[in-house]
């Protein structure tokens, strides 16, 4: 009789802490393939003391597009075994898309030449600069 409750009562502990924990935090940059990830992150005393911070800085030179953590059943596992003193976690950074500036399809407001000469050029910078100042908008210029 007591090894059946030792059985049942080890179950139901498995069962419980089958379930997979996932959270995942999305910052709205379009992801770019590149990530970082950090398998069996060290987390202490049943969660209170997160694991130490995922340096992303020189990886992801375009910011973090989303970060993902996980505790498996095995990370549970060992959870467990260690009486929740040691709790380990997955985490994977999603780096961010490159931003771009391309102008390419935008409506040009003033075309220059670059024969009409140095003048002109500047002319048609400091007369673009005035109606953007002006019209609190932004003016296109094109250097031929």
């Amino acid at each position: 009789m007591q090894r059946l409750l030792v059985t049942v009562v080890g179950s139901a502990i498995l069962v419980a802490n089958a379930a997979c924990f996932h959270a995942t935090i999305e910052t709205g940059a379009p992801p770019s393939a590149q990530t970082v990830s950090k398998s069996f992150a060290a987390g202490w005393l049943f969660g209170l003391v997160p694991p130490s911070t995922v340096e992303t800085a020189a990886k992801c030179p375009n910011g973090v597009a989303k970060v993902e953590t996980q505790l498996s059943f095995v990370n549970q596992l060992v959870a467990f075994l260690t009486i929740e003193i040691y709790t380990p976690m997955n985490i994977e950074v999603t780096c961010a898309e490159a931003k771009s500036a391309d102008a390419s399809h935008a409506n040009v407001d003033r075309t220059v030449a670059t024969t009409d000469g140095a003048e002109a050029v500047q002319r048609a910078f400091a007369s673009a600069a005035i109606e953007a100042v002006s019209t609190r908008k932004a003016v296109l210029v094109q250097v031929r």
